[in-house]
């Protein structure tokens, strides 16, 4: 296994629609175990494929305190339950240092294939909705930070191109 860089906004690979993924192979596999051994290192709860140069519609999550169980989704669609919402306090590996609240659906439902390509849907609410949601939008060339002011979000891009050029 191993690392991959987390691109950080504001690059503009962050910014590209991820494609279907089609062949389920030992290189899809592997970039699983690789995507979630990053996110485990970050630390981090959810990971997207985007977020780590590789525009494919998979993500990776885990919200168990332990590492226990780690969730793999591959061209996962997103079906509103419910019309109420939640706000949660959002923060994203590739917007590193901030977090800042955002509304989203509360309950969900989700239909996804494995590892294998096999189809599966399940509901999600609370914390996993939000993680689920977060992730999806990283697929769909989205940003958490899309979701505040333009003066929030120019303050938070400021500050992290500033920091870019102080770590170059």
């Amino acid at each position: 296994m191993a690392l991959l860089p987390i691109l950080e906004f504001p690059d503009t690979r962050l910014r590209t629609v991820a494609k279907p993924v089609t062949v389920f192979d030992d290189a899809l596999a592997q970039l699983a175990k690789d995507m979630l051994e990053t996110m485990y290192a970050a630390p981090g709860i959810g990971l997207a494929a985007s977020q780590v140069n590789h525009h494919i519609r998979m993500l990776v999550l885990d919200l168990s305190e332990d590492q226990s169980a780690p969730q793999i989704l591959i061209n996962p669609q997103i079906e509103k339950v419910s019309a109420e919402t939640k706000t949660y306090d959002e923060g994203c590996l590739s917007v590193p240092g901030f977090y800042e609240t955002v509304e989203r659906t509360d309950v969900i439902r989700v239909t996804a294939q494995d590892l294998q390509g096999k189809p599966f849907t399940l509901e999600a609410d609370g914390l996993l909705s939000v993680c689920i949601q977060h992730e999806v939008d990283h697929l769909d060339g989205k940003l958490f930070v899309d979701y505040l002011s333009s003066l929030k979000r120019n303050r938070i891009k400021t500050k992290l191109e500033k920091l870019h050029r102080a770590n170059a």
